[in-house]
């Protein structure tokens, strides 16, 4: 049961880990555009700045919480769970909050 138990909990805490790592992956491109347009991208390129301890620090949970699910420890893996699947929550969140802030319609 304890095995199973940890097989879900990594499964949802790498989960969460690659919704935190694509937040930062579309920084990075929200970024390397606004940079690309010069000075009528600053404030893009502002906002990219001001998100970035975020979107680093729910990718660093939901690592955390992925490290912390290869334990043989039921309550050490409800701990990976609960960070993991947290860090990926978040990082939904904050990236539809970019998503719509950038999002034009034609």
């Amino acid at each position: 049961m304890g095995a199973v138990f940890g097989i879900v909990a990594a499964v949802i805490a790498l989960a969460g880990l690659g919704v935190a790592a694509f937040h930062v992956l579309y920084l990075a491109l929200l970024g390397n555009a606004a940079k690309r347009k010069g000075l009528s991208g600053g404030t893009t390129s502002d906002y990219v700045n001001s998100r970035w301890k975020v979107a680093g620090g729910a990718a660093g949970v939901g690592l955390l919480g992925l490290l912390l699910t290869a334990s043989p420890s039921v309550p050490v893996d409800l701990v990976g769970l609960l960070l993991g699947g947290g860090a990926g929550i978040y990082a939904k969140q904050a990236l539809d909050s970019t998503r719509s802030r950038f999002r034009t319609l034609p």
